[in-house]
């Protein structure tokens, strides 16, 4: 079986818990990157590990390096644009973290599985 891809969108998740993150964009990006490697190798509910995990930051939070185990893409503009491409990119099973309804039809479209934020947040 191919190895799940999950395709996490940080502004979403970052912004689903009222935790200051606004006063330190980069700095919440960078914290949900780190928790995002141990979901690399565990895995998230009902989509075991080990996953290829996909951080997709934008605006503020651009400058957020890759650590292993974690692929950070910084959007040129439109975060949610850039997982689109993503994922029509992706030959194997995609896993999209996100609440943002739009983004879950648009990624549906194009046969990946939507989960929502607490799916990777503790």
């Amino acid at each position: 079986m191919d190895r799940v891809t999950l395709v996490v969108d940080a502004a979403n998740v970052v912004g689903s818990v009222p935790d200051g993150w606004w006063r330190d964009r980069r700095g919440a990006a960078e914290r949900l990157r780190d928790r995002l490697v141990a979901v690399a190798g565990s895995g998230v509910p009902e989509v075991p590990g080990p996953l290829d995990v996909v951080l997709v930051v934008e605006g503020r939070a651009r400058g957020v390096e890759s650590v292993p185990g974690v692929r950070v893409e910084a959007a040129p503009a439109s975060g949610d644009d850039r997982i689109v491409e993503l994922v029509a990119g992706v030959a194997g099973p995609v896993v999209v973290v996100t609440a943002d309804r739009e983004l879950r039809e648009r990624v549906a479209a194009l046969g990946a599985r939507a989960v929502g934020p607490r799916t990777v947040r503790p």
